[in-house]
């Protein structure tokens, strides 16, 4: 596949990182780490109290450094397994790391524990100085989680015993689904995925009965892992006085709950357009029924080509371009540095991300390239993350660039919606309009209404488990398969098959919490394109300020200055209206075309 598409070369170079697991400079490093947390404890700890702002500023630069340098290591731990899961000198090398930074963060526990409990009357003055300006923000947000720290003693057990927790079990699902094989060729996970996409039914029932058994097979360990990560995050909960499963995630984003609940309540009251979408697809298709398997089918006036990578590369360059030469500069970079990892391959993880790696290096993007329209907006995707944390980290630094991942989604998504809209503008006629808009409303559907779903699946299973115990596959089946239907009600018939498909999702595991940032991210960049549509070209100024701001501020301060106000349940039904009068437009083009007999 990857020779047909000529991505077998588009592989990622990570020697600006280090030459291999058996680089000397690793070890170096590991060692002048040690020598500096050891130097920083020695100086600080039990100090903070009596600290001036300068000291508080120099302090905070050095846990900085300390922690990039950490990071830097973590980040080529992590991507050489990503490619290579099935290779055991990769996943030791990542395990080792785990264990090792376990002891940096044990040794430097203290810092953030002893400034999270400093007095008002201390903290305050110095959040105030000057001196510390650039890190108020960061300050700040350490002292948000005072009523969740435990006694040093009890933190500094739980990092010992961290490499062995939650970050354990996620590993061992990576491994699982990249060494499963589907189907009597022994297809990857994102090779018959990919096959749901073919407009012959019969490939997309057999990709769908292949995927189910590949899944079935593992079903049993992956229920156990499922369960372990949800007891972890139980027992984390209770240890640290969380009132909820979702509260921690809602802290580290830095929202209110309610505006998570407006969010939710609102994709919730508007199901009527997914469902609405797919009773016009049923249509298009000509089916009597349409099942899950029929949902990412091609419609008749579709005419899905392969995408090569070269084009595909044009394709993202060009629309990133017309929104800002700054942008494709630095999307450029990703293509011509070989900081992006493209091609199908086994042992590979499956899915896409963007690593942000370190400031002092450069963000690296991987795919799964197969040549789809689909994996045209995924580069697309990734590349936002890429070009927000490029940005981010140099601007900002390690600490400030990091942003919640509410925010994190916005230049991902505002980049699909620019590939897009390059796309539209340039369609020949109404059947390649009508093809790009429904591709687009479902790729819109995935990220809004099927993340909210998979939210109410999350919230489902950590309350059985908190309140029943271990659930059953047959459980997870039961509550995945109820938490969809809501969402598709009679518009989409789900099969038997589809009970297993919550098993293969990794953001359950790693980042329990985290699928509604998906929908946010997508309802405000709806909001914002809608901003550029009608400032034009002043817009992009702002635009870019915003993604290099990183996490400098909270996402309610930053997006003030759009006049944003996420405590606005309307907000939300707003970016939800601009996505019904997408459909709209769909389905007056399908009236025009008379494609749809009455």
């Amino acid at each position: 596949m990857a020779a047909k598409l000529g991505s077998e070369d588009i592989v990622w170079d990570l020697t600006p990182l280090y030459r291999g697991i058996n680089d000397g400079n690793i070890e170096k490093d590991i060692e002048t780490i040690k020598s500096r947390v050891a130097s920083f404890s020695s100086k600080y700890r039990g100090k903070l109290k009596d600290i001036s702002p300068t000291e508080l500023l120099t302090s905070v630069t050095e846990l900085e450094d300390i922690s990039r340098r950490t990071a830097r290591i973590g980040s080529f731990a992590y991507l050489n397994f990503a490619t290579q899961a099935n290779d055991a000198g990769s996943s030791a090398f990542l395990q080792k790391f785990h264990e090792t930074a376990s002891q940096f963060q044990r040794d430097l526990l203290f810092f953030e524990l002893e400034w999270a409990s400093l007095d008002d009357i201390i903290a305050q003055p110095l959040l105030e100085a000057p001196a510390v300006s650039k890190y108020r923000h960061y300050l700040e947000k350490l002292r948000r989680y005072r009523p969740h720290h435990l006694s040093e003693i009890e933190e500094k057990l739980l990092a010992e015993l961290s490499p062995v927790g939650a970050s354990s079990w996620n590993k061992l699902f990576e491994k699982l689904l990249s060494q499963t094989k589907f189907g009597k060729e022994g297809r990857t996970e994102e090779e018959v995925l990919s096959d749901l996409y073919n407009p012959d039914r019969q490939v997309r029932t057999k990709a769908s009965e292949e995927f189910t058994d590949g899944l079935s097979a593992q079903l049993h360990v992956l229920a156990h892992i499922f369960n372990t990560i949800l007891a972890d995050k139980m027992i984390t909960d209770r240890l640290r006085k969380y009132p909820d499963w979702i509260s921690s995630m809602n802290l580290d984003n830095e929202i209110d709950d309610k505006i998570v609940q407006a969010l939710v309540d609102a994709v919730r009251s508007r199901y009527d357009i997914p469902r609405r979408y797919y009773r016009l697809k049923k249509a298009l298709l000509r089916l009597d029924e349409l099942f899950d398997y029929d949902r990412y089918a091609p419609l008749p006036v579709s005419a899905e080509m392969v995408v090569p990578w070269d084009e595909c590369k044009d394709i993202v360059l060009r629309a990133y371009g017309d929104f800002s030469p700054q942008a494709e500069g630095i999307a450029r970079l990703f293509f011509d540095g070989k900081w992006i990892h493209a091609p199908v391959m086994p042992g590979k993880r499956g899915g896409a991300f963007s690593d942000p790696s370190t400031p002092d290096v450069h963000p690296y993007v991987m795919v799964n390239y197969t040549g789809k329209n689909r994996d045209v907006m995924t580069v697309a995707h990734e590349l936002g993350h890429g070009i927000h944390q490029y940005l981010a980290g140099k601007e900002q630094g390690y600490f400030n660039s990091r942003t919640p991942l509410v925010t994190a989604e916005t230049a991902s998504v505002f980049g699909e919606m620019l590939v897009f809209r390059s796309l539209l503008d340039r369609a020949a006629d109404k059947d390649e309009k009508l093809s790009l808009l429904c591709v687009k409303l479902e790729e819109m559907f995935a990220t809004v209404f099927r993340q909210i779903a998979m939210n109410r699946f999350e919230d489902a299973i950590h309350r059985e488990r908190r309140e029943k115990g271990e659930l059953s596959r047959e459980r997870f089946g039961e509550l995945w398969i109820g938490t969809q239907k809501e969402m598709f009600a009679d518009s989409v018939t789900l099969t038997d098959n589809y009970r297993a498909w919550w098993s293969y999702i990794p953001h359950f595991l790693e980042a329990p919490g985290y699928v509604y940032a998906y929908a946010f991210g997508e309802l405000l960049v709806l909001s914002l394109y809608r901003m550029f549509m009608e400032e034009g070209k002043s817009f992009v100024p702002g635009y870019m300020k915003l993604l290099a701001s990183g996490g400098s501020e909270s996402p309610q301060r930053l997006l003030e200055d759009f006049g944003i106000r996420l405590d606005d349940p309307g907000f939300w039904l707003e970016g939800l209206k601009i996505m019904d009068e997408m459909l709209k437009q769909a389905e007056e083009l399908v009236q025009e075309s008379g494609i749809v007999k009455s």
